[in-house]
């Protein structure tokens, strides 16, 4: 009878495989794992492309008005570097004026040499108010104009009925313009009992309103009715 020791044990078809077998990787194809749309990374790009172009467009904006407000600048302080020497200087004009203001007309006319003298003190004021011109400096002639309180000082009243109120009759001392700013302004008498002075009519026969003039509320610069 064979000898039942030496036959090798059978294995059952459902036993487990051995420790020193391969096992099977875990499968990740699952749909979490999986790459991500190309249409997610799509809008996300075009969203930083906007971002981007955005940022940029103000920050060239940015300087563009940095670079309008330099040369404003720029244009200014050259335009108006001068204006407290020029300011200083028209104390000398004013007392070259005033020279020729002092002496009588029929004096200068009987003495030649002092008609000689009062012609080279206008000359010289003359020069000195064309040398202030090409340099942006201009007298302001105010006289028959209506009051401007951005560029004339009212000293006193003066009733007049033959001229609109607010009229400037009479200029003491000649105010002067740097470029598109007052530089000294006119010292000037103002007329007063005179007729108002005339309202623009509105184009619009919708507009019902208009602003306050900016001397409306000055003295003499005509009331409202």
């Amino acid at each position: 009878m064979p000898d039942d020791k030496a036959r090798p044990p059978e294995t059952n078809g459902d036993q487990v495989e051995d420790a020193d077998s391969p096992k099977a990787e875990p499968s990740n194809t699952g749909p979490a794992a999986g790459p991500k749309p190309p249409a997610a990374d799509l809008d996300t790009l075009l969203a930083e492309n906007a971002e981007l172009r955005d940022r940029l467009l103000r920050s060239m904006a940015d300087m563009e008005n940095l670079r309008s407000r330099t040369e404003r600048e720029k244009t200014d302080t050259a335009r108006y570097a001068i204006s407290n020497f020029a300011r200083d200087v028209l104390t000398v004009g004013d007392n070259l004026k005033r020279t020729m203001d002092h002496v009588p007309p029929e004096a200068a006319a009987d003495d030649p040499a002092l008609k000689s003298f009062l012609e080279g003190v206008e000359l010289t004021e003359r020069e000195l108010l064309n040398v202030l011109e090409r340099h942006g400096v201009t007298r302001i002639d105010p006289l028959g104009a209506r009051f401007d309180p951005h560029c004339h000082q009212a000293m006193y009243e003066v009733p007049d009925a033959s001229v609109p109120e607010g009229t400037v009759v009479e200029v003491m001392q000649a105010g002067y313009e740097i470029g598109d700013r007052c530089l000294r302004p006119a010292l000037v008498a103002v007329a007063k009992g005179g007729q108002k002075p005339a309202k623009p009519q509105a184009k619009d026969a919708a507009a019902t309103t208009r602003p306050k003039a900016a001397n409306d509320d000055v003295p003499g610069g005509g009331q409202p009715d």
